[in-house]
């Protein structure tokens, strides 16, 4: 009889671990657990009666790279590359991105000119950043946050404005507070590697680099109706490599390894997969497992506010992927998405509508909003609404609107982040627990680090992938 193994969360990490076990040679019995009455986690869209999709958590993957391919592959293998909305790397969405700084949008430099002369919001050729980081002595510390790794690399003006906003949109998060070795780990390695970041990235590791399956295509974005489309498994706890299991999370503790307690019952496993976010782990762990609580419990995670804008007889001043806003304008409002230049298949039968995402709060969302589990929606639709008026000078109200407060959504990797990781993964070593921990809050948050993480820990616990 297979063993059996336990995925805890249906979200995009415990879907591919549940995908990677299933097709593994010898697949183990597979029991998927989820709290909520769906699949997907925070891959979360709207479709109205017109066919306009709104999408309230990740909407794009790039598919370059080893990790970007693996991504391809899989969304191949499931049959949903009907799902995929390619961007061209030549598409404006992909070739124009905007900063709003000092009342103005600004768009990004790129290609020579913007290297050799002063483009706003910059007040000096960003040829000058680059020197510096080649001629600057390669730092010693065995991690820094991301704005001194910045500042030292390539000047405080490069900092304050681009990486500050880098961070927001990425993570919405504070670049003061957020490690470059665990967020960055890319660059923070090319310095150590060659001394110079822009050197480091140039020449590479020597090792061989993944070839993405679409060099033409720079982004992509991940259909709503994919993630909709793959909840559709058969119900139940024995049903095999699909088999999920909806319930609400009982008090702690869940865990009492081999066994997990269920409403309904109890279940033994011979391996736990865990797909939750760290600190929601944390709370569910048997009281052996305390220390390693404790670990999970200091990773934080910041809230989101998504406010999803549709517009009707109106033109957007600037045609691109959308604006980030740094946190000296604003520390508020993380950025806006136009949504309809990159997707307007997305637009339904509304094709000349103008659809938006505002990002509100991250790491600000307290100070700003208040309780995240609080918060009147009105106050978060007033403010987007004026944050599309006085930044892309749109006066008329929207014609539709969505507002979701996604909470604690993406963890925050502060200084010191690899060294909790490092300490989490000598305990599950040394007290040889049957657990393997996967998903956002370790060592990516993006869509493919995601499913890379499920791959390495199912890889690891079966010996091996094919």
């Amino acid at each position: 009889m297979p063993p059996t193994v336990a995925v805890i969360g249906g979200g995009i990490s415990g879907l591919a671990a549940c995908y990677y076990l299933a097709r593994s040679p010898n697949p183990p019995k597979v029991l998927l657990l989820e709290a909520s009455a769906r699949l997907g986690g925070w891959l979360q869209s709207t479709r109205t009666a017109e066919g306009t999709v709104f999408e309230h958590g990740p909407r794009g993957i790039r598919p370059g790279g080893a990790v970007g391919a693996d991504t391809l592959h899989m969304v191949s293998q499931l049959g949903l590359e009907g799902d995929i909305l390619p961007v061209p790397g030549d598409h404006l969405a992909s070739r124009n991105r905007f900063l709003y700084t000092g009342g103005a949008l600004h768009k990004l430099p790129s290609g020579l000119g913007g290297l050799l002369r002063p483009v706003p919001p910059f007040s000096r050729a960003l040829i000058w950043s680059g020197l510096q980081d080649l001629l600057a002595p390669a730092g010693t510390e065995p991690d820094e946050s991301v704005h001194s790794f910045a500042q030292r690399r390539f000047g405080r003006e490069v900092a304050d404005v681009a990486v500050d906003s880098l961070c927001r949109g990425v993570f919405a998060g504070d670049c003061r507070a957020l490690s470059v070795r665990c967020c960055f780990p890319a660059l923070f390695q090319a310095e150590r590697r060659r001394r110079s970041v822009l050197l480091g990235l140039a020449l590479g590791s020597g090792e061989r680099r993944g070839r993405g399956r679409d060099a033409g295509a720079r982004r992509c974005r991940w259909h709503g109706r994919g993630a909709q489309r793959s909840c559709r498994r058969p119900q139940g706890s024995s049903a095999g490599p699909n088999a999920r299991v909806s319930f609400p999370v009982p008090p702690p503790p869940m865990f009492s390894f081999p066994q997990l307690t269920l409403p309904d019952g109890t279940v033994t496993a011979d391996h736990v997969v865990s797909a939750l976010p760290a600190a929601a782990l944390a709370e569910v762990l048997p009281a052996e497992a305390e220390q390693l609580a404790q670990e999970l419990r200091h990773i934080p995670a910041v809230p989101v506010a998504v406010v999803n804008l549709q517009y009707q007889g109106v033109t957007l001043p600037v045609t691109g992927f959308g604006h980030l806003v740094p946190s000296s304008e604003d520390a508020s409002l993380l950025g806006i998405v136009y949504d309809s230049v990159a997707f307007p298949q997305h637009n339904g039968t509304a094709a000349t509508s103008v659809r938006l995402t505002v990002m509100l709060g991250g790491a600000w969302f307290q100070q700003s909003f208040g309780d995240p589990a609080l918060v009147a929606p009105g106050l978060l639709l007033q403010r987007a609404q004026a944050a599309v008026r006085e930044q892309l000078g749109l006066e008329s109200a929207p014609t539709r609107s969505i507002i979701r407060v996604q909470q604690a959504c993406i963890p925050q990797y502060t200084l010191g982040h690899w060294r909790r990781t490092e300490r989490i993964k000598h305990f599950l070593a040394e007290q040889q627990l049957p657990l393997s921990l996967i998903g956002a809050s370790y060592a990516g948050v993006s869509v493919n680090d995601c499913i890379a993480s499920a791959k390495a820990a199912v890889g690891q616990l079966l010996g091996g992938l094919p």
